[in-house]
């Protein structure tokens, strides 16, 4: 078919276009939770996110941030629209790859096919890269900004380059390809490090194109040659060539005594003489493979260089810093993503191992006097030798994932787990629930959008379901049509092409299932993990456009004319993006849905001026920042994030001025919390202090090192303690009442003592870094507000909610206590007028905006109704009917059923109103939740009682008791 390449290229940008269309029309208009407001935020300035970073993603985000303009509001929808350009092109060399793919199947040549072969050809490229256009995990990451969308982009860019290689005959121009493909993996790694696992499938196709003759022994070598150059990649290059700097800058600086710097300056200047020289010598020798893969390594080192924007960017100490990679100490920790730890993979301890000694690890160095000085050593911990086991599933100690261990295996507490238990585990949730659960999401069909919802079942009758899940937008129903027609391509390409077979296998497991293994997935995630394997779904969504060839062979037996069966093979299989698209456009359109930024707003307005503002996780601070560092909202209060707040890099951030907010007050000096010093402070009580402790002086104590507050170890290190779990501050009860911030009718509280009971634990250094500010701030008359987000666990408080005045979103600390006020004390006038006057909820009212219910029954509106609901318990408390109706009545304007349905909070709506004097809202709302949960109940009775039958009845019926 003579002019098949016009009408492949054609195709190909129509599916661009079509992908295109669709991610901009439901694209996110604002920051997302998780990642997403940080890295809009980063972007929109340069900044450094958490490691590794993502430069290039940085960088493509901060050109597209200004497309804005003036207008910062914007920003955030031009930089999620980087991920729906990637994800657009995604399709179209997706499409592309499909058709280079097949050809081979068919095995002729693009000049050579007949009108019926390029009809099931492009046919097949139209129905796979659509499929994938509309599944469900890749949506989702193409309309947001995660670097999801821009891996798979580089995936299929690389996976196209390659089989485009296979194509070309003159060995020059081959050799183009391979180093251009080259630098897309290295570009890649300034994205995210998935696209990396291809690297051993594209050694295979390499093998494959150089020996067409293969040998098993030849297809082994050329999958660990690949598996080498991941490693070299991965570890040689990423954080190896940095730490071999920092082995040449301990040199240059400690023993020849040059300044900072020169060592990495020497080591990169060697690099560069090595490869130079090397290339040459290939030249002159006439080693093409040594030249090429010389070429290929320094490619895949400009792709690299991206990574100097952390470098770069840290030096200038930006509001966001993370690990403050602004030398090469830190810039090593951060590329090796120090901070998160590891998890044993091949050998290590189960969850049931004690500690039994910590012996000396690597050194840890400190820049000080013009050198690097060795002032630590991290903890090597050794396990008992009993309680390990070949490649550990069951390996973690948090007291939560022990009671799932137990749980779900039927382990004994205090038994240690068996090898069997070991792989059951491994089969049964990391493969099954976290794994083939996320791939029938995308190609069978979705339950619900409920946290560990599971597949589909397709002929369920639907109006027996409750309404949570019947009425669910992320019910989705694709009667596993995608799944089958993937199955039908996959036996295809084993039929037709080994080779390839192969090669498509290993990139799909590599991407799957070989994740699952080297993530070592915990038995409970804060949210669903799919995205992580967007790759895996990306090569099945191949075989579902290979399918069609498969269908359009087997119409043979009944259609003669090859262009009628493709043509009938294609109408008949295009129905499955007509369906992916029905059914997954509802919850994936995010038009309309501001409340992340919202809460993030209403979080910050809930403080008065100049507040501190202490959070915990992603969801509470990434929105934050977004605010603050894109859109310039409240840059009064300073956010300080307690899972960072044990590091020295953000400590130090704290102790600068940042927009409007002044330091924090922490008096400390750096080397009192550097990272290994004071990471826990022992409660060792101490007789002698019965009393409790003065907070001023111990943190000066703690500033001092004085001994008078030290304890030795077993090793001999000597440790810091708390001496007593009393904790107390003075205050000045006159110079605070001036700053006037105390109703006047708590006055009488206020006494020149803030004392309170913290508990028997250890103080971990963000806990110390807590108590200093707080301690600091009261010698100072409390001049800053201090806050604590109602969204932090209970541990976050430090025993002070009896201090605590609820504001809004936020407990103020106060100094002065309300007995039994365990869970703080309701300010009803200050948080009356935060709740109706000054807080944002754009869209919650809108019955098209689409919720899922990880968004509605966690941080945002579980924040809005909690509050709510306590101020108006507090109103009828205080004989404020009127205001406490008018207050219940403003929370189901904003956040009405329709859009966000009841919740197990809003039984409290019935008893409110019903005090408030209000009995016909509270009947009303009392018949809706109680008709909706009974036919809740009868449903999950019934699942339940075709469970119990078939396992045991006398067990069902003891269900049913209790």
């Amino acid at each position: 078919m003579n002019n098949f390449k016009k009408i492949n290229n054609l195709l190909g940008w129509v599916v661009f276009v079509i992908a295109l269309i669709t991610y901009a029309a439901t694209v996110e208009r604002t920051a997302s939770f998780w990642d997403c407001g940080e890295f809009i935020a980063c972007a929109y300035k340069l900044q450094v996110p958490h490691p590794p970073g993502a430069p290039l993603f940085l960088l493509i985000g901060r050109l597209f941030s200004l497309l804005a303009g003036s207008d910062k509001t914007q920003v955030a929808y031009w930089v999620n629209m980087s991920s729906v350009v990637a994800s657009a092109f995604t399709i179209l060399f997706m499409f592309w790859t499909i058709v280079l793919i097949g050809r081979k199947v068919i095995n002729k040549k693009f000049e050579e096919l007949t009108q019926g072969e390029a009809i099931s050809l492009l046919g097949a490229g139209l129905v796979g890269s659509l499929a994938y256009t509309f599944s469900d995990t890749f949506w989702f990451s193409a309309v947001e900004a995660e670097v999801y969308a821009m891996s798979s982009f580089f995936t299929a860019l690389v996976v196209w380059a390659a089989f485009k290689w296979e194509l070309i005959e003159d060995e020059a121009a081959a050799n183009r390809w391979l180093i251009f493909t080259a630098y897309i993996v290295g570009l890649s790694i300034g994205v995210h490090l998935l696209n990396l696992v291809t690297v051993p499938a594209l050694a295979l196709l390499y093998y494959f194109r150089k020996y067409p003759k293969p040998t098993y022994l030849g297809g082994f070598a050329s999958i660990f040659v690949g598996l080498l150059i991941l490693g070299i990649i991965n570890s040689g290059i990423i954080p190896g060539l940095p730490s071999m700097a920092f082995t040449f800058e301990k040199l240059f600086v400690n023993t020849f005594g040059l300044p900072y710097g020169s060592g990495a300056l020497f080591f990169v200047v060697l690099l560069i003489g090595l490869l130079v020289f090397g290339i040459l010598y290939s030249i002159r020798k006439q080693k093409v493979i040594l030249n090429v893969s010389l070429l290929s390594l320094v490619f895949v080192l400009i792709g690299y260089l991206s990574y100097t924007l952390a470098l770069v960017r840290s030096n200038y100490n930006p509001p966001i810093n993370e690990n403050d990679p602004s030398n090469i100490l830190n810039y090593v920790k951060y590329l090796k993503r120090e901070q998160y730890g590891d998890r044993s993979l091949l050998f290590g301890p189960v969850y049931t191992a004690q500690i039994e000694s910590v012996e000396q690890g690597d050194d840890v160095y400190k820049m000080k006097d013009g050198k690097y000085v060795v002032y630590d050593h991290k903890p090597k911990y050794v396990y008992q030798k009993d309680q390990q086991m070949l490649f550990p599933r069951l390996y973690s100690n948090s007291p939560a994932h022990i009671q799932l261990y137990q749980d779900m295996l039927g382990i004994p507490p205090g038994q240690k787990p068996s090898f069997n238990d070991n792989l059951k585990f491994l089969f049964t949730h990391q493969m099954g629930h976290m794994y083939m659960r996320y791939l029938l999401w995308n190609f069978g069909g979705r339950e619900s959008d409920i946290q560990d919802a599971w597949a589909i079942s397709p002929f369920q009758d639907k109006s027996k379901l409750p309404e949570l899940l019947a009425h669910n937008k992320a019910r989705n129903n694709y009667f596993y049509l995608p799944l089958i027609l993937g199955i039908l391509g996959f036996v295809l390409l084993y039929r037709k092409n080994e080779k390839d077979f192969l090669v498509m296998i290993i990139m799909f497991v590599l991407t799957g299932l070989a994740l699952v293994v080297f993530l070592n997935s915990p038995p409970t995630e804060p949210r669903e993990r799919d995205y992580i394997y967007v790759g895996s779904f990306y090569f099945f969504a191949i075989w579902i456009g290979l399918g069609v060839i498969q269908l359009a062979e087997l119409l043979g037996k009944f259609l003669p004319n090859a262009s009628t069966r493709a043509g009938i093979a294609t109408a008949v299989c295009m129905v499955i993006p007509v369906i992916l698209v029905q059914q997954n456009w509802d919850d994936h359109d995010r038009n309309h849905r501001y409340h992340q930024v919202d809460f993030a707003k209403n979080l910050l307005n809930s403080c008065a001026k100049d507040a501190v503002l202490f959070t915990g996780g992603d969801n509470d601070t990434f929105p934050l920042w977004y605010v603050q560092e894109v859109e310039g909202f409240r840059t009064d209060v300073r956010v300080c994030n307690l899972s960072l707040l044990g590091t020295d890099w953000y400590i130090d951030q704290m102790k600068r001025k940042t927009y409007e907010s002044d330091p924090l007050p922490i008096k400390l000096d750096k080397d009192k919390f550097l990272e290994g010093v004071n990471d826990q402070v022992i409660f060792y009580e101490n007789p002698n202090v019965k009393n409790g402790i003065n907070l001023e002086e111990y943190m000066k104590l703690i500033r001092e090192d004085n001994p008078a507050i030290k304890v030795p170890l077993q090793n001999g290190e000597m440790i810091n303690t708390l001496p007593s779990s009393t904790l107390f501050v003075p205050t000045n009860a006159a110079a605070v009442k001036k700053q006037g911030f105390i109703p006047k009718d708590l006055e009488p509280l206020l006494t020149d003592t803030l004392s309170w009971n913290i508990g028997n634990k250890d103080l971990v250094k963000n806990d110390l870094i807590q108590l200093e500010i707080i301690a600091n701030n009261a010698s100072e008359n409390w001049k800053r507000p201090i806050y604590f987000a109602t969204t932090l666990g209970s541990e976050s408080y430090l025993g002070l909610k009896e201090y605590m005045q609820l504001e809004g979103y936020a407990f103020r600390l106060m100094p002065f206590k309300i007995p039994g006020a365990k869970d703080g004390f309701v300010n009803s006038d200050i948080m009356y007028n935060n709740m109706m006057n000054h807080m944002f909820w754009r869209d919650l009212d809108n019955p098209k905006t689409y919720y899922h219910t990880d968004f509605y029954l966690q941080v945002p509106v579980v924040s809005a109704r909690l509050s709510f609901l306590r101020l108006a318990d507090q109103l009828i408390r205080e004989g404020k009917k009127d205001k406490a109706i008018a207050c219940l009545n403003y929370c189901l304007k904003v956040m009405p059923d329709a859009t966000i349905p009841y919740d197990q909070l809003s039984a409290n709506y019935v008893g409110l109103y019903a005090s408030a004097g209000d009995t016909k809202k509270a009947l009303q709302i009392a018949d809706v939740m109680m008709n909706r949960n009974d036919k809740a109940l009868d449903y999950y009775f019934q699942t339940i009682h075709v469970i119990m039958n078939v396992i045991s009845k006398p067990l069902y019926m003891k269900c049913r008791l209790l």
